[in-house]
């Protein structure tokens, strides 16, 4: 274990030194040349059914999506309605409201980006979720966000249980908050912490969990692990720092400390089945983008971001703006890494299903970790 350890830390170094680097085939910007690891490439082609050259050309354009969104969001502004990536076509859409001006349209198409006129501003929407946030759920309610595309508030309820007298309740008060629609989702979501196994994790108390990202002083994770033991240890039970911060539930989201021989490296491990992958940033992937998760139990796996700012119903407590995918998970993947390209998106939370029939699962977006606790993300 320890000879393994040390050969991944040295093909982290040939990284940094950008050895063994996929170029890519898509024309682009300076700002967008940055290569994909074969390791993303391969992950990608198994789990969207894609070519080497299609994974290649989505990450391109999801690139360029990503670079867009914030600069066109201050070009709607009040009349922003959101936005979300279209992977068939490869653009951008923006939703703005009825009144927009004509200049502000002017500068959006320009960019290549599709324009979508909605009735309620993106605004509006929050709005209607934070209102929506202040009511108690029961256990049946899944979730809840705003999806741009319907330009709703989205509240998921879970298969066979709408009739029931307080889900009916809640969908009641939540429709009194502005617009909302209800969508049927398979089961309720859970944490996918566990108990002490084997593998390549972290360990604390009885349970263990994945590491997120690293940031100067340590690593971000999921704050559902924190068992409020003390110390952290290793995959070699080694000991490696404590937690320093921690909440659950409401938010998702803990750091530890890194010390006692342990080091940081702006890695994401591929578990020894597919290529390491450097973090270069932490630039917010839109909805629709590829998205891939890293996790001690089922190391890389794919999908899609289908939505944000989504207040997740736990069984311990409601969780605020997450970020839900398609992506699979099984217990012990807690607090792992969510990246999309080479740019960290958030930490593992919970989810259902499993990465044998699939599922969905919740992040926690790194960049509000690293605000909470006066982070700097330890980029290549």
């Amino acid at each position: 274990m320890r000879r393994t350890r040390i050969m991944r830390a040295g093909l982290a170094v040939l990284l940094l030194l950008g050895v063994g680097a996929t170029a890519g085939t898509v024309p682009a910007t300076a700002d967008e040349k940055q290569p994909a690891s074969a390791g993303l490439l391969t992950a990608m082609q198994r789990d969207f059914h894609l070519t080497k050259a299609e994974a290649e050309a989505r990450l391109a354009a999801e690139r360029r999506a990503t670079a867009l969104e914030s600069k066109l969001r201050r070009t709607a502004g009040t009349s922003y309605g959101g936005s979300w990536f279209d992977a068939a076509e490869g653009t951008l859409t923006v939703a703005v409201t009825p009144g927009t001006s004509a200049a502000a349209l002017r500068e959006i198409r320009a960019t290549g980006a599709t324009v979508r006129t909605v009735t309620h501003s993106a605004r509006e929407l929050a709005a209607t979720q934070a209102r929506i946030d202040k009511v108690p759920a029961p256990d049946a309610v899944s979730s809840w966000h705003v999806d741009p595309k319907a330009n709703t508030v989205v509240v998921n309820i879970v298969s066979g249980r709408q009739g029931d007298n307080d889900v009916r309740k809640f969908v009641a008060r939540a429709r009194k908050a502005g617009p909302v629609s209800v969508r049927e989702v398979a089961t309720a979501p859970t944490t996918f912490a566990a108990g002490t196994v084997g593998g390549d994790p972290y360990y604390t108390g009885n349970v263990r969990c994945s590491i997120g990202f690293s940031v100067y002083g340590g690593f971000v994770t999921a704050g559902h692990c924190d068992q409020h033991t003390g110390s952290v240890y290793g995959w070699d039970r080694s000991y490696v720092g404590n937690f320093q911060g921690s909440s659950f539930p409401d938010n998702d989201y803990a750091w530890v400390n890194v010390g006692s021989g342990w080091w940081t490296v702006p890695v994401v491990l591929g578990w020894g089945t597919v290529s390491d992958q450097l973090v270069r940033g932490s630039n917010v992937a839109p909805v629709g983008s590829s998205i891939c998760r890293s996790g001690s139990t089922t190391h890389w796996h794919c999908g899609t971001v289908l939505a944000m700012n989504e207040t997740v119903n736990y069984s311990q407590g409601a969780v605020h703006q997450m970020t839900k995918t398609s992506v699979c998970a099984e217990p012990g993947d807690s607090g792992g890494s969510f990246i999309s390209g080479d740019q960290a998106q958030g930490v593992t939370s919970g989810g259902w299903g499993n990465c044998s029939s699939g599922g969905e699962t919740w992040f926690q977006p790194v960049n509000e970790i690293l605000n909470r606790y006066g982070l700097t993300l330890h980029t290549a």
